[in-house]
């Protein structure tokens, strides 16, 4: 597990443009039964996270449709929780950074990490509007 000075400034990217952290499996599983559109940030440490991930995620919000919930989970760090929420991410194979966007707890559509790694973060929030677009 990596340290929580580490991964706190990681966090507040997110949490400080509107994301809210799920730290257990309650957490998770509450968020996903909210009814309209919800998206799911796995957060983590790695440099597509940082250079791309977080973002194309914060780029994406100032489309004109948005998600009516914004929550992240942090990979390596919130493991219960992360858990968890891949679990509603199935059949996609866990992978961090990625991005799932739920419509009345059902997934519709996903971002996985090679969706992330090695692309511009323009492309990543461009990805995220359009599905923003189709179902928020």
């Amino acid at each position: 597990m990596y340290p929580a000075e580490l991964v706190q400034p990681m966090k507040e990217d997110l949490t400080s443009v509107g994301f809210t952290e799920l730290l257990t499996v309650e957490d998770v599983d509450k968020a996903i039964a909210k009814e309209g559109t919800t998206l799911i940030v796995v957060n983590s440490v790695c440099g597509c996270a940082a250079a791309n991930a977080r973002p194309g995620a914060k780029m994406s919000l100032q489309n004109t449709k948005t998600p009516d919930n914004l929550f992240t989970v942090f990979a390596g760090f919130d493991r219960e929780a992360t858990d968890k929420a891949r679990s509603y991410m199935l059949p996609f194979p866990p992978s961090s950074p990625s991005m799932a966007l739920f419509k009345d707890g059902e997934l519709v559509h996903m971002l996985e990490r090679h969706h992330i790694e090695g692309r511009p973060a323009e492309m990543i929030a461009d990805n995220l509007m359009e599905a923003y677009n189709d179902f928020c």
